[in-house]
């Protein structure tokens, strides 16, 4: 096995060095006609000329080999964070238990797609949940607090009924990670945890729940909240928010707020913070409201294809944050009956005319 790997180790090392050795063959040349040719140890201009056009064409080729090999190398190392993003952030299938559904990301990585917000929604007994974050910077050094994350709500999302558990397992996951990297970051502190944890490093999430009935519960922290697109585009309150995981420790008590219903023909759009900062050359902050009301009707993936290209078009092309989107449009037919949102005062129903 260890053979193998020094094996392909060498192969790597032969390939970067591959668009070099033409030039370097002909440096060996000119050195060797510079030093050896009796015509190269001649006097006057013209043998001056010819020396120096000799070497110049050798700097220039050396400096083209390295170009092309720098190049091939950053080209393989996009190819492999693009095809990281994709496994990380996949997806979502078009239909969950009656939703259609939808996500995209806009990177302000230049080059590249991969970003700091995660998202993924899932089918799960106790309804379809939805998890929307914002990890703080972005590029590759935030993948690690989004693999986290993704990976502890894609099992906890099935295995917690409440959906309070399924947010203390994202921060303990989230913990993990970033004791794990400080211990990388400070190995003089290995064998103990240290105080304060890669300390300025937090993620903002929003949790939801969607239940058969319609009815969405959210548990917040320190995440914009959504807009419901139905007969008029408003904002969706989520509750008091919570801290930012990986900041403080969450509260004892941890209470799913219930945000609003969820009829069917309404869509809910769920944001990272990029999309409502984004500026203009003018310092104007996009209006994602706007932007709402006049994508208001189109199916999932049409609305979120609408909002990127009005947020280019908005900065530029120049997106200082990521932006994330995930869109929900409720498609059943029918709620089945369940007990009252809450709230609201239940009534009995009309007695049967037969």
């Amino acid at each position: 096995m260890f053979r193998d790997r020094a094996l392909v180790a060498e192969g790597s090392r032969i390939r970067r060095m591959a668009p070099l050795a033409a030039p370097v063959a002909w440096g060996l040349v000119a050195v060797a006609w510079k030093v050896g040719c009796p015509l190269a140890q001649r006097p006057g201009l013209p043998m001056r000329l010819a020396s120096g056009i000799v070497f110049l064409a050798v700097g220039t080729g050396l400096v083209l080999g390295a170009r092309r090999g720098l190049q091939r190398e950053l080209a393989r190392v996009r190819a492999v964070a693009d095809a990281t993003q994709r496994v990380l952030l996949r997806s979502p299938p078009a239909r969950l238990d009656g939703l259609a559904v939808a996500a995209g990301q806009l990177s302000a990585s230049r080059g590249a797609v991969v970003g700091g917000d995660l998202y993924e929604a899932t089918a799960t007994p106790y309804g379809v949940r939805i998890v929307i974050g914002d990890v703080r910077g972005h590029g590759l050094a935030a993948l690690g607090a989004v693999v986290a994350v993704l990976g502890s709500f894609r099992e906890a999302a099935h295995d917690e009924p409440e959906l309070a558990g399924v947010l203390r397992r994202l921060d303990r996951a989230l913990g993990r990670h970033l004791r794990e990297r400080a211990r990388e970051e400070h190995p003089a502190r290995a064998g103990r945890s240290p105080e304060h944890p890669a300390a300025e490093e937090f993620v903002t999430l929003l949790l939801l729940e969607i239940r058969a009935d319609g009815l969405v519960f959210a548990l917040d922290c320190g995440h914009p909240g959504p807009y419901r697109l139905g007969p008029r585009v408003e904002a969706v309150p989520v509750g008091e928010p919570l801290p930012p995981l990986g900041a403080f420790p969450l509260p004892d008590d941890l209470v799913p707020y219930p945000a609003t219903r969820l009829r069917p023909g309404e869509t809910l759009v769920l944001h990272t913070d990029g999309a409502e900062e984004a500026r203009d050359r003018r310092g104007r902050f996009f209006a994602l409201d706007a932007a709402l009301e006049g994508a208001a009707g189109e199916a999932p993936a049409a609305l979120v294809r609408t909002v990127h290209t009005a947020l280019l078009r908005h900065t530029g092309g120049r997106l200082t944050d990521d932006v994330a989107l995930l869109v929900v449009r409720n498609d059943r037919v029918r709620v089945p009956a369940q007990p009252a949102e809450p709230g609201l005062r239940r009534t009995r129903p009309a007695p049967s005319p037969h």
